[in-house]
């Protein structure tokens, strides 16, 4: 499955940040809870509606966006 699948942009929702599934919690959320040392199942506990399929999408979501910036500014 592909980060895609799982990522929505909807602008009614948390401004049109990218959002998991449509909930509101955003991949910004995500992130912010395992750059500040979460565990996956930290994160799992405290999001219960989210799962570890989730939690990788952000991550390549990321990734993602990190090599298109990479290539923009080549």
């Amino acid at each position: 499955m592909s980060y895609t699948d799982i990522i929505t942009v909807d602008p009614a929702k948390r401004g049109g940040k990218p959002c998991i599934r449509g909930l509101r919690i955003t991949v910004y959320d995500v992130l912010e809870s395992l750059a500040s040392g979460m565990t996956h199942e930290q994160i799992l506990a405290e999001f219960p509606y989210l799962t570890r399929e989730d939690i990788q999408a952000c991550l390549a979501f990321a990734a993602d966006r990190e090599r298109k910036l990479e290539i923009s500014h080549a």
